[in-house]
């Protein structure tokens, strides 16, 4: 999945001042707390489906919010969703995952999976 999901594209041309794309302080911090998950699996393991939700919302929820990952969500949302739905079984809510968690990712990951690929539908960009 992360291979799906991608990198975030930036300039490779000289550094960019660090203020030159401010991000807000609770902005950073609400990303920092899903870019937290150590892609360890026990989210996966716990889960009877063998879903991985938690943790494809988590990389999707921390790349959505920082400046750079902002361009491409749509297709990273999609490409992520894809990949997990044919290596992972479905999700059932039952929030084992996010109860086993060493970083404590909160069971709202799972919602952004279905809300991120909703946004870049409704957005209309072509991938």
């Amino acid at each position: 999945m992360i291979v799906a999901g991608g990198t975030v594209a930036v300039d490779a041309g000289t550094a960019a001042d660090a203020d030159a794309e401010p991000l807000p302080h609770d902005d950073a911090e609400y990303a920092l707390d899903f870019a937290a998950c150590i892609g360890c699996g026990a989210c996966v393991a716990a889960c009877p489906n063998g879903s991985a939700h938690l943790y494809a919302g988590a990389k999707l929820l921390h790349l959505a919010v920082v400046t750079r990952g902002r361009e491409e969500r749509g297709r990273r949302a999609k490409a992520v969703v894809s990949q997990m739905e044919s290596d992972f079984g479905p999700c059932s809510s039952c929030g084992e995952c996010s109860r086993v968690c060493p970083e404590s990712i909160p069971l709202t990951a799972v919602a952004a999976v279905n809300r991120e690929v909703v946004r870049s539908r409704l957005r209309g960009r072509p991938d």
